[in-house]
Protein backbone atom coordinates (compact mmCIF):
# COMPACT_ATOMS: atom_id res chain seq x y z
CA UNK A 1 0.00 0.00 0.00
CA UNK A 2 1.44 3.38 -1.00
CA UNK A 3 1.44 5.89 1.83
CA UNK A 4 0.59 9.54 1.25
CA UNK A 5 3.32 11.59 2.94
CA UNK A 6 0.87 14.50 3.22
CA UNK A 7 -1.73 12.42 5.06
CA UNK A 8 -2.81 13.83 8.45
CA UNK A 9 -1.96 11.58 11.44
CA UNK A 10 -5.24 10.90 13.26
CA UNK A 11 -6.87 8.81 15.94
CA UNK A 12 -10.28 7.26 15.19
CA UNK A 13 -12.80 7.12 18.04
CA UNK A 14 -16.17 5.39 17.93
CA UNK A 15 -18.58 7.10 20.35
CA UNK A 16 -21.55 4.73 20.66
CA UNK A 17 -24.62 6.04 22.48
CA UNK A 18 -28.03 4.45 22.83
CA UNK A 19 -29.37 6.60 19.99
CA UNK A 20 -26.45 7.94 17.94
CA UNK A 21 -23.37 5.99 16.86
CA UNK A 22 -20.58 8.35 15.83
CA UNK A 23 -17.09 8.06 14.40
CA UNK A 24 -14.64 10.93 14.87
CA UNK A 25 -11.16 11.46 13.53
CA UNK A 26 -9.01 13.84 15.61
CA UNK A 27 -5.75 15.37 14.44
CA UNK A 28 -2.77 15.85 16.77
CA UNK A 29 -4.27 19.12 18.07
CA UNK A 30 -7.50 17.28 18.99
CA UNK A 31 -9.47 19.05 16.28
CA UNK A 32 -12.22 17.05 14.53
CA UNK A 33 -11.18 16.47 10.91
CA UNK A 34 -13.82 13.86 10.02
CA UNK A 35 -17.20 12.86 11.45
CA UNK A 36 -19.73 10.19 10.57
CA UNK A 37 -23.00 9.41 12.35
CA UNK A 38 -25.44 6.51 12.15
CA UNK A 39 -28.67 5.45 13.83
CA UNK A 40 -30.14 1.94 13.83
CA UNK A 41 -33.60 0.58 14.37
CA UNK A 42 -33.72 -1.50 17.55
CA UNK A 43 -34.43 -5.19 17.34
CA UNK A 44 -35.99 -7.52 19.95
CA UNK A 45 -34.63 -10.18 22.26
CA UNK A 46 -36.28 -13.58 22.77
CA UNK A 47 -38.76 -12.05 25.25
CA UNK A 48 -39.87 -9.35 22.80
CA UNK A 49 -38.03 -6.59 24.70
CA UNK A 50 -36.23 -3.93 22.62
CA UNK A 51 -32.47 -4.25 22.34
CA UNK A 52 -29.49 -3.00 20.34
CA UNK A 53 -29.07 -4.40 16.82
CA UNK A 54 -25.62 -5.85 17.41
CA UNK A 55 -25.10 -7.03 13.83
CA UNK A 56 -25.93 -3.60 12.40
CA UNK A 57 -23.48 -2.01 14.83
CA UNK A 58 -20.73 -4.48 13.92
CA UNK A 59 -21.17 -3.97 10.18
CA UNK A 60 -21.34 -0.18 10.59
CA UNK A 61 -17.99 -0.13 12.37
CA UNK A 62 -16.37 -2.25 9.65
CA UNK A 63 -17.87 -0.09 6.88
CA UNK A 64 -16.76 3.12 8.58
CA UNK A 65 -13.20 1.89 8.98
CA UNK A 66 -13.00 0.76 5.37
CA UNK A 67 -14.15 4.21 4.28
CA UNK A 68 -11.53 5.94 6.44
CA UNK A 69 -8.69 3.66 5.39
CA UNK A 70 -9.47 4.34 1.73
CA UNK A 71 -9.25 8.10 2.28
CA UNK A 72 -5.72 9.27 1.34
CA UNK A 73 -6.09 12.41 3.45
CA UNK A 74 -5.79 10.50 6.74
CA UNK A 75 -3.19 8.25 8.34
CA UNK A 76 -4.96 6.36 11.14
CA UNK A 77 -2.50 5.67 13.94
CA UNK A 78 -4.85 4.29 16.59
CA UNK A 79 -8.50 3.45 17.25
CA UNK A 80 -10.45 3.58 20.51
CA UNK A 81 -14.05 3.17 21.66
CA UNK A 82 -16.35 4.85 24.19
CA UNK A 83 -19.85 3.43 24.61
CA UNK A 84 -22.76 3.34 27.01
CA UNK A 85 -22.26 0.90 29.85
CA UNK A 86 -24.16 -1.86 31.67
CA UNK A 87 -24.34 -4.04 28.56
CA UNK A 88 -22.59 -7.35 27.94
CA UNK A 89 -21.84 -9.22 24.72
CA UNK A 90 -21.42 -12.96 25.33
CA UNK A 91 -18.99 -14.55 22.86
CA UNK A 92 -18.08 -18.19 22.25
CA UNK A 93 -14.67 -19.72 21.49
CA UNK A 94 -14.84 -18.34 17.94
CA UNK A 95 -15.84 -14.85 19.02
CA UNK A 96 -19.44 -15.15 17.89
CA UNK A 97 -22.19 -13.58 20.06
CA UNK A 98 -24.29 -16.23 21.82
CA UNK A 99 -27.20 -13.97 22.76
CA UNK A 100 -28.71 -10.55 22.03
CA UNK A 101 -27.22 -7.39 23.56
CA UNK A 102 -29.85 -7.20 26.30
CA UNK A 103 -31.17 -3.75 27.19
CA UNK A 104 -30.07 -2.50 30.61
CA UNK A 105 -33.66 -1.33 31.23
CA UNK A 106 -34.98 -4.90 30.87
CA UNK A 107 -37.09 -5.96 33.84
CA UNK A 108 -35.22 -8.14 36.32
CA UNK A 109 -36.94 -11.15 37.96
CA UNK A 110 -37.80 -10.23 41.56
CA UNK A 111 -37.31 -13.77 42.90
CA UNK A 112 -33.82 -14.05 41.42
CA UNK A 113 -32.87 -10.60 42.73
CA UNK A 114 -34.14 -11.51 46.20
CA UNK A 115 -32.11 -14.76 46.18
CA UNK A 116 -28.95 -12.94 45.09
CA UNK A 117 -29.03 -10.30 47.82
CA UNK A 118 -30.10 -12.84 50.47
CA UNK A 119 -27.10 -15.01 49.58
CA UNK A 120 -24.60 -12.16 49.59
CA UNK A 121 -25.26 -10.07 52.67
CA UNK A 122 -28.44 -8.13 51.94
CA UNK A 123 -29.07 -5.08 49.76
CA UNK A 124 -27.62 -2.42 52.06
CA UNK A 125 -24.37 -4.21 52.95
CA UNK A 126 -23.78 -5.47 49.43
CA UNK A 127 -24.51 -2.08 47.83
CA UNK A 128 -22.02 -0.44 50.17
CA UNK A 129 -19.23 -2.86 49.26
CA UNK A 130 -19.82 -2.59 45.51
CA UNK A 131 -20.81 1.13 45.46
CA UNK A 132 -23.80 0.04 43.38
CA UNK A 133 -27.39 1.04 44.14
CA UNK A 134 -29.89 -1.77 43.55
CA UNK A 135 -30.74 -1.19 39.89
CA UNK A 136 -31.67 -4.61 38.45
CA UNK A 137 -30.38 -5.05 34.90
CA UNK A 138 -28.49 -1.73 35.17
CA UNK A 139 -26.15 -3.63 37.47
CA UNK A 140 -24.52 -5.50 34.59
CA UNK A 141 -23.16 -8.23 36.87
CA UNK A 142 -26.77 -9.15 37.58
CA UNK A 143 -27.23 -9.87 33.88
CA UNK A 144 -24.46 -12.49 34.10
CA UNK A 145 -25.98 -13.95 37.26
CA UNK A 146 -29.36 -14.20 35.51
CA UNK A 147 -27.78 -15.78 32.43
CA UNK A 148 -26.14 -18.48 34.55
CA UNK A 149 -29.37 -19.36 36.36
CA UNK A 150 -31.86 -19.05 33.47
CA UNK A 151 -29.76 -20.25 30.51
CA UNK A 152 -27.15 -22.64 31.99
CA UNK A 153 -26.54 -24.48 28.71
CA UNK A 154 -25.67 -21.29 26.85
CA UNK A 155 -23.73 -20.01 29.88
CA UNK A 156 -21.39 -23.01 29.59
CA UNK A 157 -20.55 -22.01 26.00
CA UNK A 158 -19.49 -18.47 26.97
CA UNK A 159 -15.78 -17.91 26.48
CA UNK A 160 -15.97 -14.27 27.59
CA UNK A 161 -18.60 -11.78 28.68
CA UNK A 162 -17.36 -8.44 27.33
CA UNK A 163 -18.81 -5.06 28.16
CA UNK A 164 -19.81 -3.30 24.94
CA UNK A 165 -16.68 -1.07 24.60
CA UNK A 166 -14.42 -4.11 24.96
CA UNK A 167 -16.45 -6.14 22.48
CA UNK A 168 -16.07 -3.43 19.85
CA UNK A 169 -12.34 -3.32 20.56
CA UNK A 170 -12.23 -7.12 20.21
CA UNK A 171 -13.80 -6.88 16.74
CA UNK A 172 -10.77 -4.91 15.52
CA UNK A 173 -7.94 -6.35 17.64
CA UNK A 174 -9.03 -9.98 18.01
CA UNK A 175 -7.97 -9.72 21.68
CA UNK A 176 -10.43 -9.98 24.58
CA UNK A 177 -9.81 -7.72 27.57
CA UNK A 178 -11.72 -6.12 30.43
CA UNK A 179 -11.47 -2.46 31.39
CA UNK A 180 -11.71 -0.98 34.86
CA UNK A 181 -14.01 1.91 33.85
CA UNK A 182 -16.66 -0.56 32.69
CA UNK A 183 -16.22 -2.96 35.62
CA UNK A 184 -16.29 -0.15 38.17
CA UNK A 185 -19.59 1.42 37.14
CA UNK A 186 -22.58 0.22 39.24
CA UNK A 187 -21.99 -3.36 37.99
CA UNK A 188 -22.21 -5.24 41.34
CA UNK A 189 -18.93 -6.89 40.27
CA UNK A 190 -16.27 -4.84 42.05
CA UNK A 191 -15.59 -4.73 45.79
CA UNK A 192 -14.46 -1.14 46.39
CA UNK A 193 -13.17 -2.00 49.89
CA UNK A 194 -10.79 -4.69 48.58
CA UNK A 195 -10.15 -3.21 45.10
CA UNK A 196 -10.88 -6.51 43.39
CA UNK A 197 -13.87 -8.54 42.21
CA UNK A 198 -16.49 -9.21 44.90
CA UNK A 199 -16.39 -12.75 46.29
CA UNK A 200 -19.70 -13.69 44.62
CA UNK A 201 -18.05 -13.45 41.21
CA UNK A 202 -15.72 -16.34 42.09
CA UNK A 203 -18.35 -18.36 43.96
CA UNK A 204 -20.79 -18.26 41.02
CA UNK A 205 -18.12 -19.25 38.48
CA UNK A 206 -18.25 -15.85 36.80
CA UNK A 207 -14.53 -15.06 37.09
CA UNK A 208 -13.62 -17.52 34.33
CA UNK A 209 -15.99 -15.72 31.96
CA UNK A 210 -14.32 -12.33 32.45
CA UNK A 211 -11.37 -11.39 30.25
CA UNK A 212 -8.08 -10.18 31.81
CA UNK A 213 -8.06 -6.55 32.98
CA UNK A 214 -5.60 -4.28 31.17
CA UNK A 215 -4.52 -0.69 31.99
CA UNK A 216 -6.74 1.92 30.37
CA UNK A 217 -3.89 3.33 28.24
CA UNK A 218 -3.16 -0.10 26.74
CA UNK A 219 -3.10 -0.56 22.97
CA UNK A 220 -2.73 -3.73 20.93
CA UNK A 221 -2.09 -4.59 17.28
CA UNK A 222 -5.08 -4.75 14.94
CA UNK A 223 -6.22 -7.76 12.92
CA UNK A 224 -8.76 -5.79 10.87
CA UNK A 225 -7.16 -4.86 7.51
CA UNK A 226 -5.70 -1.39 7.20
CA UNK A 227 -2.49 0.50 7.82
CA UNK A 228 -0.15 -0.24 10.71
CA UNK A 229 -2.33 0.99 13.59
CA UNK A 230 -3.10 0.05 17.20
CA UNK A 231 -6.36 -0.47 19.11
CA UNK A 232 -7.34 0.67 22.61
CA UNK A 233 -9.37 -1.49 24.99
CA UNK A 234 -12.35 0.90 25.08
CA UNK A 235 -14.08 2.99 27.75
CA UNK A 236 -17.33 3.46 29.59
CA UNK A 237 -18.60 6.79 28.24
CA UNK A 238 -19.10 8.61 31.58
CA UNK A 239 -15.52 7.84 32.59
CA UNK A 240 -14.20 8.87 29.17
CA UNK A 241 -15.90 12.27 29.43
CA UNK A 242 -14.07 12.94 32.71
CA UNK A 243 -10.57 12.33 31.28
CA UNK A 244 -10.04 15.75 29.58
CA UNK A 245 -10.80 17.46 32.91
CA UNK A 246 -8.48 15.18 34.91
CA UNK A 247 -5.70 15.91 32.42
CA UNK A 248 -6.34 19.67 32.30
CA UNK A 249 -6.94 20.52 35.99
CA UNK A 250 -5.01 19.43 39.07
CA UNK A 251 -6.98 21.41 41.69
CA UNK A 252 -10.00 19.51 43.11
CA UNK A 253 -13.19 19.95 41.05
CA UNK A 254 -16.62 18.50 40.40
CA UNK A 255 -17.82 17.86 36.86
CA UNK A 256 -21.57 18.32 36.53
CA UNK A 257 -22.33 16.45 33.32
CA UNK A 258 -25.80 17.49 32.16
CA UNK A 259 -28.16 15.78 29.75
CA UNK A 260 -31.15 13.53 30.40
CA UNK A 261 -29.40 12.77 33.68
CA UNK A 262 -27.40 15.42 35.53
CA UNK A 263 -24.46 13.56 37.04
CA UNK A 264 -22.18 15.21 39.62
CA UNK A 265 -18.78 13.51 39.39
CA UNK A 266 -16.21 14.13 42.14
CA UNK A 267 -12.85 12.42 41.48
CA UNK A 268 -11.56 13.92 44.75
CA UNK A 269 -14.00 12.19 47.10
CA UNK A 270 -13.03 8.70 48.25
CA UNK A 271 -15.30 8.50 51.31
CA UNK A 272 -17.45 5.34 51.56
CA UNK A 273 -21.05 5.62 50.42
CA UNK A 274 -23.62 5.91 53.19
CA UNK A 275 -26.99 4.17 53.19
CA UNK A 276 -28.71 7.54 52.61
CA UNK A 277 -26.45 8.33 49.65
CA UNK A 278 -27.17 4.96 48.04
CA UNK A 279 -30.92 5.50 48.48
CA UNK A 280 -30.54 8.89 46.76
CA UNK A 281 -28.87 7.45 43.66
CA UNK A 282 -25.25 8.04 44.65
CA UNK A 283 -22.68 5.58 43.40
CA UNK A 284 -18.98 5.24 42.67
CA UNK A 285 -17.23 4.92 39.33
CA UNK A 286 -13.66 3.83 38.77
CA UNK A 287 -11.91 6.40 36.59
CA UNK A 288 -9.32 5.43 33.99
CA UNK A 289 -6.43 5.51 36.49
CA UNK A 290 -8.29 3.11 38.77
CA UNK A 291 -9.25 5.67 41.43
CA UNK A 292 -12.84 5.93 42.70
CA UNK A 293 -15.09 8.79 41.58
CA UNK A 294 -18.06 9.54 43.82
CA UNK A 295 -21.12 10.45 41.78
CA UNK A 296 -24.74 11.47 42.29
CA UNK A 297 -27.48 11.42 39.67
CA UNK A 298 -30.56 13.57 39.13
CA UNK A 299 -33.14 13.09 36.36
CA UNK A 300 -33.18 16.87 35.81
CA UNK A 301 -32.77 17.00 32.03
CA UNK A 302 -35.74 14.71 31.53
CA UNK A 303 -37.86 16.71 33.99
CA UNK A 304 -36.88 19.98 32.28
CA UNK A 305 -38.03 18.58 28.94
CA UNK A 306 -41.40 17.42 30.32
CA UNK A 307 -42.13 20.61 32.28
CA UNK A 308 -41.22 22.91 29.37
CA UNK A 309 -43.90 21.08 27.38
CA UNK A 310 -46.37 21.76 30.20
CA UNK A 311 -45.47 25.46 30.28
CA UNK A 312 -45.80 25.80 26.49
CA UNK A 313 -49.20 24.07 26.49
CA UNK A 314 -50.53 26.19 29.36
CA UNK A 315 -49.45 29.56 27.94
CA UNK A 316 -49.92 28.67 24.26
CA UNK A 317 -46.26 29.23 23.39
CA UNK A 318 -43.61 27.40 21.38
CA UNK A 319 -41.22 25.02 23.16
CA UNK A 320 -38.33 26.37 21.09
CA UNK A 321 -38.76 29.84 22.64
CA UNK A 322 -37.33 28.52 25.95
CA UNK A 323 -33.96 27.55 24.51
CA UNK A 324 -32.46 30.99 25.16
CA UNK A 325 -34.50 32.78 27.83
CA UNK A 326 -32.37 35.60 29.34
CA UNK A 327 -31.69 35.57 33.06
CA UNK A 328 -33.76 38.11 35.01
CA UNK A 329 -32.51 38.43 38.61
CA UNK A 330 -35.57 40.55 39.55
CA UNK A 331 -37.90 37.64 38.74
CA UNK A 332 -35.80 35.34 40.92
CA UNK A 333 -35.80 37.87 43.74
CA UNK A 334 -39.61 38.09 43.61
CA UNK A 335 -40.02 34.31 43.49
CA UNK A 336 -37.65 33.74 46.40
CA UNK A 337 -39.26 36.42 48.56
CA UNK A 338 -42.52 34.46 48.40
CA UNK A 339 -41.01 31.43 50.14
CA UNK A 340 -38.55 31.04 52.98
CA UNK A 341 -38.05 27.28 52.82
CA UNK A 342 -34.56 25.87 52.49
CA UNK A 343 -33.22 24.20 49.37
CA UNK A 344 -33.36 20.84 51.16
CA UNK A 345 -37.02 21.35 52.09
CA UNK A 346 -38.01 22.44 48.59
CA UNK A 347 -36.12 19.67 46.87
CA UNK A 348 -37.23 17.00 49.32
CA UNK A 349 -34.99 14.16 50.44
CA UNK A 350 -35.72 11.62 47.73
CA UNK A 351 -34.26 13.67 44.86
CA UNK A 352 -36.56 12.03 42.35
CA UNK A 353 -37.87 15.33 40.96
CA UNK A 354 -38.17 19.02 41.79
CA UNK A 355 -41.12 20.87 43.33
CA UNK A 356 -42.23 22.32 40.00
CA UNK A 357 -44.49 19.44 38.99
CA UNK A 358 -46.87 20.33 41.84
CA UNK A 359 -47.03 24.05 41.02
CA UNK A 360 -50.31 25.53 39.73
CA UNK A 361 -49.42 27.41 36.54
CA UNK A 362 -52.65 29.40 36.67
CA UNK A 363 -51.20 31.23 39.68
CA UNK A 364 -48.03 32.26 37.82
CA UNK A 365 -48.21 35.54 35.90
CA UNK A 366 -46.37 34.60 32.70
CA UNK A 367 -44.53 31.83 30.91
CA UNK A 368 -41.18 33.56 31.49
CA UNK A 369 -41.82 33.72 35.23
CA UNK A 370 -42.91 30.06 35.13
CA UNK A 371 -39.72 29.11 33.31
CA UNK A 372 -37.58 30.93 35.90
CA UNK A 373 -39.51 29.06 38.61
CA UNK A 374 -38.82 25.74 36.87
CA UNK A 375 -35.07 26.37 36.75
CA UNK A 376 -35.10 27.64 40.34
CA UNK A 377 -36.80 24.42 41.47
CA UNK A 378 -34.39 22.28 39.46
CA UNK A 379 -31.43 24.09 41.03
CA UNK A 380 -32.84 23.41 44.49
CA UNK A 381 -32.82 19.69 43.70
CA UNK A 382 -29.46 19.96 41.94
CA UNK A 383 -27.95 21.64 45.00
CA UNK A 384 -28.89 18.71 47.23
CA UNK A 385 -27.65 16.17 44.66
CA UNK A 386 -24.28 17.88 44.08
CA UNK A 387 -23.82 18.65 47.77
CA UNK A 388 -23.86 14.92 48.49
CA UNK A 389 -20.57 14.43 46.66
CA UNK A 390 -19.16 17.90 47.48
CA UNK A 391 -19.39 17.88 51.30
CA UNK A 392 -16.21 17.10 53.20
CA UNK A 393 -13.94 17.74 50.20
CA UNK A 394 -11.68 20.63 49.16
CA UNK A 395 -13.45 21.23 45.85
CA UNK A 396 -13.33 24.89 44.81
CA UNK A 397 -14.62 24.58 41.23
CA UNK A 398 -17.66 23.13 39.50
CA UNK A 399 -17.45 22.60 35.73
CA UNK A 400 -20.78 22.18 33.95
CA UNK A 401 -20.87 20.54 30.54
CA UNK A 402 -23.73 19.39 28.33
CA UNK A 403 -27.09 21.03 27.68
CA UNK A 404 -27.50 23.07 30.87
CA UNK A 405 -24.06 24.69 30.44
CA UNK A 406 -25.69 26.81 27.70
CA UNK A 407 -28.68 27.79 29.89
CA UNK A 408 -27.81 31.17 31.45
CA UNK A 409 -30.59 30.96 34.05
CA UNK A 410 -29.39 27.55 35.23
CA UNK A 411 -25.75 28.69 35.33
CA UNK A 412 -26.43 31.91 37.24
CA UNK A 413 -28.63 30.15 39.79
CA UNK A 414 -26.06 27.37 40.24
CA UNK A 415 -23.42 30.04 40.99
CA UNK A 416 -25.81 31.55 43.57
CA UNK A 417 -26.44 28.13 45.12
CA UNK A 418 -22.69 27.53 45.60
CA UNK A 419 -21.31 30.97 46.58
CA UNK A 420 -18.04 29.52 47.96
CA UNK A 421 -17.26 27.59 44.78
CA UNK A 422 -16.24 28.91 41.35
CA UNK A 423 -18.81 27.82 38.75
CA UNK A 424 -17.85 27.51 35.09
CA UNK A 425 -19.72 26.54 31.94
CA UNK A 426 -17.35 24.23 30.05
CA UNK A 427 -17.45 23.96 26.30
CA UNK A 428 -15.70 21.15 24.51
CA UNK A 429 -16.59 19.42 21.28
CA UNK A 430 -17.27 15.73 21.95
CA UNK A 431 -15.79 15.29 25.45
CA UNK A 432 -16.43 11.54 25.52
CA UNK A 433 -14.61 10.87 22.24
CA UNK A 434 -11.75 13.22 23.14
CA UNK A 435 -11.36 11.43 26.48
CA UNK A 436 -10.97 8.07 24.75
CA UNK A 437 -8.36 9.64 22.43
CA UNK A 438 -6.43 11.31 25.26
CA UNK A 439 -6.17 8.03 27.18
CA UNK A 440 -4.04 6.52 24.39
CA UNK A 441 -2.31 9.80 23.44
CA UNK A 442 1.19 8.28 23.44
CA UNK A 443 0.21 5.62 20.91
CA UNK A 444 -0.69 8.03 18.11
CA UNK A 445 0.26 11.63 18.92
CA UNK A 446 3.78 13.07 18.59
CA UNK A 447 2.82 16.42 20.14
CA UNK A 448 2.47 17.33 23.83
CA UNK A 449 -1.02 17.41 25.31
CA UNK A 450 -2.71 20.71 24.32
CA UNK A 451 -3.85 23.00 27.14
CA UNK A 452 -6.79 24.58 25.32
CA UNK A 453 -9.09 21.60 24.84
CA UNK A 454 -11.70 22.96 27.26
CA UNK A 455 -13.24 26.43 26.92
CA UNK A 456 -14.51 27.94 30.18
CA UNK A 457 -17.01 30.70 30.96
CA UNK A 458 -17.03 31.91 34.57
CA UNK A 459 -20.34 32.71 36.27
CA UNK A 460 -19.92 35.28 39.02
CA UNK A 461 -22.44 36.23 41.70
CA UNK A 462 -21.48 39.88 41.42
CA UNK A 463 -21.86 40.16 37.65
CA UNK A 464 -24.87 38.13 36.45
CA UNK A 465 -24.45 36.71 32.95
CA UNK A 466 -27.44 37.62 30.81
CA UNK A 467 -26.43 35.71 27.69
Amino acid sequence: MTLNRDAIPVVAVFDVGKTNKKLFLFDENYKIVFERSARFTETEDEDGDPCENLESLRLSIFDSLREVFKNPAFDVKSINFATYGASFVYIDEDGRPLAPLYNYLKDYPEDLKAKFYADYGGEEVFSNLTASPVLGSLNSGMQLYRFKHEKPEIFKKIKYALHLPQYLSYLISGEAYSDITSIGCHTNLWDFTKNTYHEWVEKEGITAKLAPIVPSDSVMPAVFPGNNYTVGAGFHDSSAALIPYLVSFSEPFILLSTGTWCISLNPFNASPLTAEELQNDCLCYLQYQGKPVKASRLFAGYEHEQQVKRIAEHYGTDIISYRAVPYDPKIIETLESSTKTTKEQKAGKTLKESAFGDRDLSKIDSDIVAYHQLILDLIDAQYVSTQMVLKGTKVKRIFVDGGFSKNVIFMNLLARAFPKVEVFAAHMAQATAIGAAIAIHKSWNTKPMPNDIIGLKYYSLLQPQKG
